[in-house]
């Protein structure tokens, strides 16, 4: 069974990942790193170079791609649902299972990682809630198509790491 992780961006999807991977002896992809790998480029080198749309059709290239791989754990990007149908695709192909932050916490990790989140750089600590609270609004209709929900905001600590993959375990029944 495929296993697909969907969520906003911070929401845990590859630290999950990675421990549900460990854990069912499953192999982990994060989608990210594998475009990143087969072009040798970064997501933000991609998205500067060829704009969003075009990033988005090899993003749903690449998910086709590692969707039919074969007992893998796949964490997406926050957008990937968003576009060509992914959702449809991913829905059809594995089971879905959507990771949901909420907005504090994810205020909190994205304060640690503002280099990293483009989207987020010129956000002030008062405009960011504002603005994933209306990004994840965006988004919702798309999110709310995964197959299951499970709250993230335990992922910082290997106890809770470990007890949100327990409950993953149980939800996805593996």
């Amino acid at each position: 069974m495929t296993i697909f992780l969907i969520g906003y961006m911070a929401s845990g999807k590859t630290t999950l990942g990675r421990a549900l991977a460990r854990a069912t002896g499953r192999d982990f992809i994060d989608l990210d790193f594998y475009i990143t790998q087969r072009f040798r480029k970064s997501v933000s080198e991609i998205f500067a170079e060829k704009g969003e749309e075009e990033f988005r059709r090899i993003e749903a290239e690449m998910l086709r791609e590692v969707g039919e791989f074969c007992d893998v754990i796949i964490s997406c990007g926050g957008g990937t649902p968003c576009f060509h149908d992914n959702m449809e695709y991913m829905n059809k192909s594995g089971v879905t299972l959507l990771l949901d932050a909420s907005t504090e916490c994810t205020v909190r990790r994205l304060l640690t990682a503002k280099t990293v989140r483009p989207i987020v750089r010129d956000k002030s600590c008062e405009e960011l809630p504002l603005f994933i609270e209306a990004h994840k609004a965006e988004r919702a209709p798309y999110y709310n198509l995964a197959a299951h929900r499970l709250n993230s905001d335990n992922l910082e600590s290997r106890d809770g790491i470990a007890s949100t993959v327990s409950a993953a375990r149980t939800l996805l029944g593996i």
